[in-house]
């Protein structure tokens, strides 16, 4: 039905499509369709499920497609946020690197971050013996220090400081691992910082420290050390500004300047003199080792606490060292064979009692909270601190049982009240310790005596006159009777002032006390230096009332230079570093005169008898003459001794800090023993001197009975039985 001219199915078709089939397109599509079998037929094909499989194939790669297209989008996007995040991350890095940039100062201007002063402290003969306060020895640098120390430094504390932009990528991962495998979070423990990012912890993120903020040093050093993640991204943004600021150098100059090193020292200059009397400068790798070891725990490792403890930390640097090339094997094996010991000044460790002394004598603004680096000039002798120092720990290794709790302190002086040696306990090597010497307030005992004596010498009484040792009974008004006894609970009736003295009896030096009067008792205890409040009853005259031993020392001094007070001293200068004039001189020193010359060399002449005959015969000084006075306290609670030669007074307190009984020690004991070992140490060398005393022919024997006196305040109101005596005697 259709004719040549009807042809329109072709020419819509033309129209939709494009262009005409060819002739052959159009004889190869009616061959293929005149093989492919009916849709609904069974015969003569395929059988049907082989005619679906191309049709499966098509729809799982079209769904894999799908799937890959999903991918690659969810790729693209993540990659987008991640690139626009990161852009945004470095846009903030490069804004507050900038903001810590801008506030950076001069490198120079970093180098001393401490926030008080530092106080030296010079003995007698101008040498070092002791430091308080954040010691700064003075700015080095990374060209000026020890090439060893400053190879130490890097090698235990960021081998490739050289080469980082300071962050160490690879260093942080390595102490993640680490923390992880340790069991602690990622953050705890090792840290994998490098010298710039601790430096900028030093720095305190360049946030000084303002004590008016209402914050203590330590909780602003507390802070400082904050371990948190927001505090390390800080601090890490904080040192690439300091890379960008600084040269490796002026970091590296910084960082050796700003860290503390134990014992109050800041920085390597200081720790360098305080542990090895010399300059960083100088250091050896031996000392350069010990030095960067002690970054990791300074106290802990500081070698004036645990020598030993810092050699074996030494050697682990000298190994560090080794390994990465800054000493040959021979090097390291010379330095491991000699390693850094301390200097003599920081081996004694001496004086400590004595500084905390000094620096409490001193205006604290110049002393304990000074902001000022300080040099104070003391009276100390090294070598007489260090003899107490050593017959303290002689005698309490051979002659007290060990395990004892007991407690003793040492104060030496001279006779003007130059305190050269203080031992405030057994153990000498602590600062800021409870000093026995100047802090505790004891009973003294029959060391009171003396003062006794003093006021009746002064009064017109000699040291042959007679006083009775016999039974003596004292209404005190409110208390009833009081009988005093003697130490053998002996009664040995007449006897002279000077036996009375020399056995220490108790009821003559009651007597004398009555007969001299009280008030003249406490007047001359007072002019000789004792400050503290004395007993107002008959018990004065046997030490009821409480001293500090350097209060006993010193009163003893007045009576070795001839009666004049004392005031005890140990500053002798203190000025600012850098200055010559001092801004604080002695303030201490001889006084008034408290009893006559007279007087004194006859009491000296009665301690003389003493250590010769009497109760301190343990503390005989071969080929020296020796004064002094044994002093136990009731229930031997405190046991004392306190003398002098030509040179110097030394007192000795024994007892317990909880006021225990103390068992078998008396006076003439164990303290008469320490003080002979330190003065036969502090003497060693010297020239024998006499003592200052009259030399009587012989001791003075008992003639007559008791000169009977009336308490007077009148030094001269002798009555004719003292005439009679000193006629009897010669005249002395």
């Amino acid at each position: 039905m259709s004719g040549p001219g009807r042809k329109r199915s072709s020419l819509v078709a033309d129209k939709r499509y494009g262009k005409p089939a060819s002739a052959a397109q159009k004889s190869t599509t009616s061959k293929t369709a005149k093989r492919r079998p009916s849709g609904g037929g069974s015969g003569g094909g395929r059988p049907p499920s082989r005619r679906k499989r191309p049709q499966r194939n098509g729809i799982l790669a079209r769904l894999l497609g799908a799937i890959g297209d999903v991918f690659r989008w969810i790729l693209r996007l993540l990659w987008r946020l991640f690139y626009r995040a990161t852009l945004v991350v470095l846009l903030l890095v490069a804004i507050a690197v900038g903001y810590f940039y801008v506030q950076l100062p001069p490198a120079a201007d970093q180098v001393d971050g401490r926030t008080r002063g530092s106080v030296t402290i010079l003995d007698r003969y101008g040498e070092t013996f002791a430091w308080r306060g954040d010691q700064f020895g003075g700015m080095i640098t990374a060209g000026t220090v020890s090439p060893a120390l400053k190879n130490a430094v890097i090698a235990t504390e960021d081998k490739r400081f050289y080469r980082h932009f300071g962050l160490s990528p690879r260093g942080i991962a390595s102490a993640i691992r680490i923390n992880l495998r340790e069991g602690r979070g990622p953050l705890s423990g090792n840290g994998g910082s490098t010298i710039t990012q601790q430096t900028a912890k030093l720095l305190c993120l360049g946030v000084p420290f303002d004590p008016k903020a209402g914050q203590t040093k330590a909780q602003y050093e507390a802070d400082c050390r904050e371990g948190s993640l927001w505090r390390k991204i800080k601090e890490a943004t904080y040192a690439l500004a300091m890379e960008v600021k600084y040269t490796k150098d002026e970091i590296l100059t910084i960082y050796l300047n700003r860290a503390f090193l134990g014992a109050g020292a800041q920085g390597y200059e200081a720790a360098a003199q305080r542990y090895f009397g010399k300059s960083a400068s100088d250091v050896r790798p031996a000392e350069a080792a010990m030095l960067a070891g002690l970054l990791v725990a300074p106290t802990r490792y500081a070698p004036t606490r645990d020598l030993k403890l810092s050699q074996s930390r030494a050697n682990v640097v000298i190994g560090l060292m080794e390994d990465q090339g800054y000493l040959t094997p021979e090097q390291a094996d010379y330095a491991r064979a000699n390693p850094a010991t301390l200097s003599d000044a920081a081996k004694a460790q001496a004086g400590g009692y004595f500084a905390d002394w000094v620096m409490d004598s001193g205006p604290s603004f110049l002393t304990r909270n000074t902001t000022e680096d300080v040099i104070l000039r003391t009276t100390l002798d090294p070598q007489i601190q260090k003899a107490a120092e050593e017959a303290l720990d002689f005698v309490f290794k051979t002659r007290v049982s060990e395990g004892s709790k007991a407690e003793a302190a040492i104060v030496v002086m001279s006779s003007d009240g130059a305190v050269r040696a203080m031992v405030g306990g057994r153990d000498s090597t602590v600062n800021g310790a409870f000093n026995r010497a100047t802090m505790a307030k004891r009973q003294t005992g029959s060391a009171f005596k003396p003062f006794v004596y003093a006021t009746a010498l002064d009064l017109g009484y000699t040291y042959a006159d007679v006083v009775q040792d016999t039974p003596l009974t004292i209404d005190i008004p409110g208390s009833g009777p009081w009988s005093p006894k003697n130490y053998s609970r002996e009664f040995l009736g007449p006897v002279t002032l000077t036996d009375a003295l020399r056995l220490s009896l108790n009821v003559p030096a009651v007597r004398i006390s009555e007969a001299v009067g009280r008030d003249n008792v406490r007047k001359v205890a007072e002019g000789f230096g004792i400050q503290s409040d004395l007993a107002l009853g008959p018990a004065l005259a046997l030490g009821a009332s409480e001293a500090s031993l350097l209060e006993m020392t010193g009163a003893y001094a007045g009576i070795l230079n001839g009666g004049s007070s004392v005031t005890p001293y140990g500053l002798v200068e203190l000025k600012l570093l850098g200055d010559d004039s001092a801004v604080i001189g002695q303030s201490g020193g001889m006084g008034e005169r408290v009893i006559s010359n007279d007087a004194a060399r006859q009491l000296v002449y009665m301690m003389n008898q003493v250590v010769e005959r009497g109760t301190g015969q343990r503390a005989k000084l071969e080929g020296r003459a020796v004064a002094g006075k044994t002093g136990t306290t009731q229930g031997a609670r405190d046991a004392w001794f306190v003398g002098f030669t030509a040179d110097y007074v030394a007192g000795v307190w024994m007892g317990y800090d909880d006021n225990s009984p103390l068992t078998g020690v008396t006076g003439g004991g164990l303290p008469a023993a320490i003080w002979r070992e330190t003065m036969q140490r502090a003497e060693d060398g010297l020239p024998a001197r006499p003592l200052p005393m009259i030399q009587p022919a012989e001791p003075p024997r008992v003639i007559v009975a008791e000169p009977r006196r009336q308490p007077s305040n009148n030094r001269r109101n002798e009555n004719i039985l003292i005439d009679v005596l000193r006629q009897i005697l010669g005249g002395n």
